[in-house]
């Protein structure tokens, strides 16, 4: 069977998983950009390997030294890759340490059914396409299920086909209508910013919503990762480490 995802999280982050909201953040590229998030209140950190032309993208062993740093500074590493060969995807994530997989492209359920029989312990994260007010992958969402999917991520496709990193939110409606054919928890994407957090209040408190997932609106004007701003997420979506202390 597979794990709860949030089981997977950071050892003394213990809210209960139901309640428990997480930070992911994406694509970082150096050992300082895991410090600054992990410093920040970020959970996860979203490492790109696979994704042709992505501006983040690593090769297998800046891939692991990134893992490892990760798991250093207690965050947890996630795998965003485009592939869709399983048998490399499995060697991958055991060379690399990696335990969370989010296939972030068009991969059929068969590739997560083999990830599943290849990797019993991952946790696999399949990303839904929103566009047009509704989701590409729609039909597929229970033989995902079945096929051994633990959690969903929420993002938007462009009209002329971009995904990932659009910077384009989706509308809450059409995330709304979609969540009952959800039977696994899910994490929303796609211009998450500190400053829409109530245009998505009914999503929140959704039962099955798990956190949010940004990269953009981690960055200051330079394009660098800003503790200010990861902090500032953390605040708005009160995510599992907000530091609400420190407000």
């Amino acid at each position: 069977m597979s794990p709860e995802p949030g089981s997977r999280l950071p050892a003394g982050r213990s809210a209960a998983p139901e309640a428990r909201r997480v930070l992911k953040v994406c694509g970082a590229t150096a050992p300082d950009d895991i410090a600054t998030l992990a410093g920040a209140g970020a959970d996860c950190v979203g490492l790109w390997h696979g994704i042709p032309g992505g501006h983040a993208e690593l090769p297998e062993r800046r891939l692991a030294e990134l893992t490892g740093a990760a798991h250093h500074h207690g965050l947890e590493p996630v795998l965003v890759t485009f592939l869709a060969d399983p048998e490399a995807l499995g060697r991958l994530a055991r060379r690399t340490g990696l335990r969370w997989l989010q296939l972030h492209a068009y991969q059929p359920p068969a590739v997560i059914r083999a990830l599943r029989a290849a990797l019993p312990d991952a946790v696999l994260v399949k990303v839904l396409h929103l566009r047009g007010g509704d989701c590409l992958e729609r039909p597929l969402t229970g033989a995902y299920e079945r096929a051994g999917t633990d959690m969903f991520l929420l993002d938007t496709a462009t009209e002329d086909g971009r995904i990932g990193s659009t910077g384009r939110p989706p509308a809450e409606r059409d995330v709304l209508r979609l969540l009952p054919r959800l039977g696994r928890p899910f994490l929303l994407a796609g211009g998450i910013s500190p400053h829409n957090s109530a245009d998505f209040e009914a999503v929140a408190g959704h039962p099955g919503f798990r956190g949010i997932d940004v990269d953009t609106a981690a960055r200051d004007g330079h394009g660098r990762f800003s503790a200010p701003a990861v902090t500032a997420l953390a605040r708005a979506w009160r995510t599992a480490t907000s530091p609400e202390e420190s407000i």
